[in-house]
């Protein structure tokens, strides 16, 4: 027992010293309340984000900046780089024109035309459209 002792004498110091020196290398919890806009605003950020790249990551996309010389890896650090309100806009320009987006209206004004035309007896291409007599 006695041995016992003179060990505990020994090492309870340098036991003392390191429950202390844990103790300042712990640093203090900063605990605040984060509101549910912040949670949101966040979070559709990183959805934009992930959008942006995701347009940036398809094959015909990643050709068109390889012909005009932009490297697609650096297109990507650069899509990380910016800031979300950035990152809103360029999400919402890319929503706002689409690839192949006026295609329809183009595709309709020529069927218009067309209809026109086979009307008024010019072209013979719709077969249920009624002409004129001849």
């Amino acid at each position: 027992m006695q041995q016992f002792r003179r060990f505990a004498r020994l090492i309870s110091p340098f036991v003392v010293l390191g429950l202390l020196g844990l103790g300042t290398y712990v640093p203090a919890a900063g605990a605040a309340i984060i509101s549910t806009e912040t949670v949101v605003n966040a979070e559709q950020a990183q959805q934009q984000r992930d959008h942006v790249r995701d347009l940036l990551n398809r094959n015909d996309v990643k050709a068109y900046l390889s012909a005009r010389g932009v490297d697609p890896a650096n297109v990507q650090v650069r899509v990380d780089s910016l800031t979300d309100a950035e990152v809103d806009t360029l999400a919402s320009r890319l929503d706002q024109h689409p690839a192949g987006g006026g295609f329809l209206g183009v595709a309709l004004i020529v069927f218009i035309v067309l209809l026109l035309t086979d009307i008024l007896g010019y072209t013979d291409i719709f077969p249920f459209v009624n002409k004129k007599a001849k």
